[in-house]
């Protein structure tokens, strides 16, 4: 397998962390101590954001490519704060090999000409907060910024964003398991209900953390008078804490090439998945690189073989791939 490619981690630049310590109003860094409009207090590891400590750990681990996620559930895509987006921007495009990053977009007045620049200067692509496109209405309300991600052939990264303001006292993580799970399902069923494939053909998208296992309630879909579809191979959810059972629940869905390595560093680490080398190889190079870069299998390049994948047209619904893991080639 070549160089491990890690499409969702956590790194902030000290730029980054300079100006959320400017701050007076959430979110804000007081030392550091995170504040938020819509969790509690987070005392931040400043270990975890040491860029010196974080790429002895990705060159230990053999990692080839490193896609850095701005925190959204900070709200910060819609604080109209342009001096944090540049100081993400700025920060992250300092950092070394094997480190990258996603862009990110003030999202009160999108700036497409400056969106456009940022991706031209090495951005992995656009990320965008989850709870922004969690109906078909929101997927059609940034038509103009996926238009322009299709265009300069760059993916979009689905994320979670700000959870729902506390109405009690919940457990510490009641956020990450509830709320962002089913920001990520609204948005994976937002995107098939607005018919983003065939609005946007080409475009490469991936949905964090599985998709909050979305894709495993096809049954649900089908029972609900919904209709599943042929395998979009535009379309990926990434690894992110999920473990085998979950992940090998989507891939009986989704098939295995749609399925992608991101582990959500510094908050979760990569877990083995229990697969076998050759869907181990899949997941943590082949995938991500065709979602990165929309290129042709690198398997196809080396002369290898690629696991078989449903055949048929990509379809604006669910897609489903029937059969177990090892039915379909991959051992």
């Amino acid at each position: 397998m070549n160089g491990v490619i890690d499409v969702h981690q956590h790194l902030w630049p000290a730029e980054f962390v300079d100006r959320l310590g400017a701050r007076t109003e959430p979110p804000y860094l007081d030392g550091w101590t995170l504040h938020t409009a819509g969790e509690a207090p987070y005392e931040v590891d400043p270990a975890a954001h040491a860029v010196d400590k974080r790429l002895a750990q990705e060159l230990g681990d053999g990692t080839a490519l490193v896609g850095l996620s701005l925190s959204s559930p900070l709200g910060i895509e819609h604080l109209g704060d342009l001096a944090l987006l540049d100081a993400w921007h700025t920060g992250a495009a300092a950092l070394p090999e094997p480190f990258k990053a996603w862009a990110a977009v003030n999202l009160l007045e999108p700036d497409l000409a400056g969106l456009e620049s940022v991706l031209a200067k090495g951005f992995l692509g656009l990320q965008l907060p989850a709870q922004v496109v969690g109906t078909p209405a929101g997927w059609a309300q940034l038509g103009d910024l996926l238009t322009l991600a299709e265009r300069v052939n760059k993916p979009i990264l689905v994320h979670p964003g700000t959870p729902a303001p506390p109405t009690e006292d919940l457990p510490g993580w009641w956020c990450p398991v509830v709320d962002y799970s089913l920001q990520l399902q609204a948005a994976w069923w937002a995107w098939h209900a607005f018919g983003g494939r065939t609005a946007f053909p080409r475009l490469r998208l991936c949905f964090v953390a599985a998709a909050g296992l979305a894709p495993v309630h096809h049954e649900r879909l089908t029972a609900r008078g919904g209709r599943l579809g042929t395998i979009d191979p535009n379309l990926y959810v990434d690894t992110s804490s999920y473990g085998p059972q979950g992940i090998d629940a989507v891939a009986r869905v989704l098939g295995i090439d749609q399925v992608v390595h991101g582990t959500d560093r510094p908050y979760a680490e990569t877990v083995d998945l229990r697969q076998g080398d050759a869907a181990t190889a899949v997941i943590r190079h082949d995938n991500p690189h065709r979602l990165l870069f929309g290129a042709a299998d690198p398997r196809r390049a080396r002369g290898g073989t690629t696991p078989p994948r449903a055949r048929g047209e990509v379809s604006d619904h669910l897609p489903v791939l029937t059969g177990s893991i090892s039915e379909r080639g991959v051992q």
